[in-house]
């Protein structure tokens, strides 16, 4: 039912990105095989949609840390990594010259900076949510490095573990949101900030 106002889209975002942290984690601690790989294409070309949506919605809630978060985790995370894995599955499928992947290196190198650079306005949300992005901080610039050719793909292990924690406390939260707004008390307790926030509007209780 709606409530007449503009509802907070932050959960369907993180949904999007546990099932892209949930797929990752598969793939890089072998729980599937690497047939997968255009499949998974598909499913985060399917998060993009809902996560620049829910960029959008947030920068016009005036929320310039999670919107822009969402906006280029859904051009790059999402939309460009999917459409890249169909193009690699294509190319080996259709012995295409070999295709320098470094680039991928420096591409997740960028949004790893940003990621970690970012991460203390998170200090400022729930506690659940900050776990998100620190379980990520770990995670993206290993998957950088390893693009790079700086470590070596055994390090696989640990991006695909703290990608599936982040997937983790990213559906903790959003189920903590969804359920604590509908029911307007605390069902799910997602902890309170580290830093306080001037306003009492948090993203929950």
């Amino acid at each position: 039912m709606s409530q007449g106002h503009a509802a907070n889209p932050g959960p369907a975002g993180l949904v999007a990105l546990a099932m892209a942290c949930f797929t990752f984690y598969a793939v890089h601690t072998g729980k599937v095989e690497a047939t997968c790989i255009p499949l998974l294409g598909v499913w985060l070309l399917g998060g993009f949609i809902v996560q620049v949506i829910v960029g959008v919605m947030e920068l016009n809630h005036g929320n310039v840390l999670g919107g822009n978060i969402f906006t280029f985790f859904s051009a790059f995370f999402m939309f460009a990594t999917g459409g890249e894995l169909i193009v690699k599955f294509l190319a080996g499928v259709y012995k295409w010259p070999a295709l320098d992947a470094r680039i991928d290196g420096w591409a997740w190198l960028a949004l790893a900076i940003a990621l970690v650079t970012w991460t203390p306005g998170y200090f400022k949300s729930p506690l659940s949510l900050l776990a998100v992005v620190l379980a990520l901080d770990i995670a993206v610039p290993v998957v950088a490095l390893m693009d790079l050719g700086v470590i070596g793909h055994e390090w696989h292990a640990v991006s695909g573990n703290f990608l599936l924690i982040a997937g983790i406390f990213g559906l903790y939260t959003s189920t903590g949101v969804v359920l604590n707004t509908v029911f307007e008390r605390t069902i799910i307790p997602l902890g309170g900030p580290l830093v306080k926030p001037k306003s009492t509007a948090t993203l929950a209780k």
